[in-house]
């Protein structure tokens, strides 16, 4: 049966569901007839944040120096429908006293949570001399509800056995999401609520309720979708604004997209190679030598076994040519391990696939319940995927990577299978005007990694485009969240907080690749 038969089947059955589930449930379901929202309630931060899980840090590792929780309308257009709760922390400023603009940070995803990258955060020095605003996004872990998908985590580890391009694991895939779908929604959550456009509002009712008079705005990954949202539909109080590793708020067919973006960063980072003569003579035609890669295969498949982290036991991992390529392209959030990444590619050559079989392994064995799919699907089908077909992803993967096999193409890199979980999720489209840049001349800083294989450089100049009063750059031999993994972006990013006409961005010219190792 066709997927859209089933879906429509299955739906049916779902809506039966979730009609007596609710109707069991109604003496405790959360209406909101409340006028006073949204609203913010100060709460002790071990309520808000249970300390030592999802890999956030004790309080003895970091000072908070407020906790609560926002309370807003789960879907704005129905007010007497229910409300839901986001968590919130503020980080003081490392130099007090702080000045009264505070960054607030737009986390990635979709489905991460700000919470989550407290230390990173800290880490980079983004709160030197502004306290930091923290919220859980609307959906995601922390706040109420969560809208996990257990079935998923489970599906992406049991993916690895899959060749990516197959009958099995698009089964499989498609199963896992129908069934945190039916879940979700059976138990009475707003699906259609968890969008950019809502999420934009309730950062912008966060301000307020905080009595911000000013801020200053960082949005990472997806989070420069909605900061790009955010600065359009409510600009209020903005400051600046920092759009990190962007994904342009005009796009709407970013699974199509995704394959020039992989091919913009792949070119960067071969280009690098060559142009250092150690990995140039080391490696020589390492784009090359890939592609062939690809290719074998995809045709011929090998196995490793793998340890995901040093002590855990082995798993075994199926490398085809999709496997190899997206497991590159999801190397690219960890800047880190990039002068490693020629001689992983040298090994598999010479038949040691371990290294490039890890990194298809490591995201699939993601803590659970962390990313929240239930908001990821939300935001990427009613916005930034609202108009992608298989058909375009298949045809610009062509143009981008015309020696590809369709089969590493057509499940679209990166966003594999994404476009079955917008049809099984159904979410509407966000109306385009609500997704359409319309231009800004708040100060903006807007950053890009050369290696970046999701949003490489070209996406920063696409999105800084409407934006007036823009500065653009690219550091060079920096994959995806430039601020987080670079030492020039982080002053770069003080320096324009301190003077947003003005900032000093000297080391940027002469920012280099890392050197890349050698094999013996």
């Amino acid at each position: 049966m066709h997927l859209r038969k089933v879906i429509e089947f299955r739906r049916t059955a779902a809506v039966i569901f979730a009609m007596l589930l609710l109707a069991g449930a109604a003496g405790c379901s959360d209406n909101n007839n409340d006028e006073n929202l949204p609203r913010f309630e100060d709460a002790d931060c071990s309520e808000v944040v249970p300390y030592g899980e999802k890999g956030l840090p004790t309080p003895e590792d970091i000072a908070v120096s407020r906790c609560g929780f926002l309370f807003v309308p789960e879907n704005r257009a129905e007010r007497t429908g229910r409300s839901i709760r986001l968590a919130v922390i503020i980080v003081p400023s490392v130099n007090q006293p702080p000045l009264p603009d505070p960054v607030v940070f737009l986390a990635g995803g979709p489905g991460g949570s700000a919470l989550i990258e407290v230390d990173s955060l800290t880490a980079a020095g983004v709160n030197r001399d502004r306290d930091l605003v923290l919220m859980s996004q609307r959906g995601t872990v922390f706040s109420d509800p969560e809208l996990m998908c257990p079935e998923l985590d489970e599906y992406y580890i049991e993916s690895l056995n899959f060749p990516v391009d197959s009958r099995e694991n698009r089964d499989a895939h498609d199963a896992a999401s129908e069934a945190c779908f039916l879940r979700l929604s059976g138990s009475g959550i707003d699906i259609s609520a968890y969008n950019t456009v809502e999420n934009a509002a309730d950062f912008a009712d966060l301000r307020r309720a905080l009595g911000i008079a000013e801020w200053n705005v960082l949005g990472v990954s997806y989070g420069t979708y909605l900061a790009q949202t955010l600065i359009y539909q409510h600009p209020e109080g903005i400051r600046t604004v920092t759009l990190d590793s962007v994904e342009p708020l005009d796009d709407a067919t970013m699974a199509a997209l995704m394959a020039p973006n992989a091919k913009e960063g792949l070119d960067n980072f071969f280009a690098a190679c060559e142009a250092q003569p150690a990995c140039a003579a080391a490696y020589p035609d390492l784009a090359g030598t890939f592609t062939r890669l690809v290719n074998e295969l995809e045709a011929d498949p090998v196995t490793a076994s793998v340890e995901v982290s040093p002590g855990d036991p082995p798993v075994d991992v199926l490398l085809d040519g999709g496997a190899l390529v997206n497991g590159i392209i999801d190397n690219t959030f960890n800047t880190r391990s990039f002068p490693n990444v020629p001689a992983w590619i040298d090994e598999l050559d010479n038949g040691q696939p371990e290294n490039i079989a890890r990194t298809r392994a490591v995201p699939a064995f993601t803590p659970p319940d962390v990313l929240a799919y239930g908001m990821t699907f939300g935001m990427l089908c009613s916005g930034y995927m609202a108009e992608d077909s298989e058909e375009n992803v298949l045809a610009l993967g062509r143009l981008a990577f015309p020696d590809y096999p369709d089969t590493v193409l057509a499940p679209a890199l990166h966003f594999t299978y994404a476009l079955d979980d917008c049809e099984i999720w159904d979410i509407p489209k966000t109306p385009k005007a609500l997704r359409t840049a319309t231009g800004s001349d708040i100060p903006a800083l807007v950053v890009s990694g050369t290696f970046d294989a999701v949003t490489p450089p070209s996406t920063g100049v696409e999105g800084a485009g409407p934006l007036t009063n823009s500065i653009v750059l690219a550091f060079a031999g920096v994959g995806h969240a430039v601020i987080q993994s670079n030492g020039c972006a982080q002053e770069v990013f003080a320096s324009f907080l301190a003077d947003p006409e003005a900032p000093d961005t000297s080391c940027v010219a002469v920012l280099e690749p890392a050197p890349f190792n050698v094999g013996e």
